[in-house]
């Protein structure tokens, strides 16, 4: 098993860690700050080296029993097992999927009670698809300002680990229809953005985050797209 830094330490960019296992299909490590592809966020990039050695990190998974793959480049000289490396994030393009996963809460704010049908999370483009079921279909350009008045904001992002059972007394916490919380474990991850004073969204999340919603940016809804006779697509992307 992997122990995955980055749950409480998202703004860590590099680790020491030991090598469990190294093939052409991926690296397993005893710890690692890269993130692993799931609940529509890419898996990190970046690079890994030791002594006389090093690779390009092009891709990390999840893999069985709790391991987090780290995809190396093709034809790839591998670390042996019980080798010592650095890890090292390619920073720009993780910061980028932190203020992007944030923008996509900020959305999911700005449209309290719709649900979350599916999405996708990219460094330079992200969508969420809604079902409107019952509600109506905001004017994209009010939206739009609502969302970058919460971004503006600069709402503190922090996370907690609660009880899994909490699902079971408050299920409005899930946004999602596609997808549901890991279950198991008999803890969840909670990322809450806003002070005690106000709270503008609690829910579960394994993703990364920036701490504070002021380091989005701008932002762009490009399109509100029809898919299916309820359901809405919100294509989002950075100003500049």
């Amino acid at each position: 098993m992997t122990t995955p830094l980055f749950l409480d330490s998202p703004a860590q960019r590099s680790m020491q860690a030991v090598v469990l296992s190294a093939d052409p299909q991926g690296i397993v490590l005893d710890q690692t700050v890269f993130y692993a592809r799931s609940g529509g966020q890419p898996g990190d990039r970046g690079r890994l080296s030791w002594a006389g050695g090093g690779i390009a990190i092009v891709d990390t998974l999840k893999g069985e029993g709790g391991a987090i793959v780290h995809v190396p480049e093709p034809e790839a000289v591998l670390p042996g097992m019980g080798e010592g490396v650095t890890g090292e994030l390619d920073w720009a393009y993780r910061h980028r999927l932190m203020r992007m996963h944030t923008a996509l809460h900020l959305l999911c704010a700005a449209l309290p009670g719709i649900a979350v049908t599916g999405g996708q999370i990219g460094a330079d483009k992200s969508r969420l698809d809604f079902d409107f079921s019952g509600h109506d279909v905001p004017d994209r350009e009010a939206l739009e300002a609502r969302l970058n008045a919460l971004a503006a904001g600069d709402h503190p992002v922090s996370t907690q680990w609660v009880e899994e059972s909490l699902l079971d007394t408050n299920p409005e916490l899930v946004r999602t229809l596609s997808v549901k919380p890991p279950r198991g474990t008999g803890r969840l991850r909670l990322v809450r953005i806003g002070g005690e004073a106000e709270l503008v969204d609690l829910q579960p999340c394994g993703g990364t985050h920036v701490a504070r919603t002021g380091k989005i940016g701008g932002l762009r809804i490009t399109k509100i797209e029809n898919k299916g006779r309820q359901n809405r697509r919100m294509v989002l992307e950075f100003a500049a």
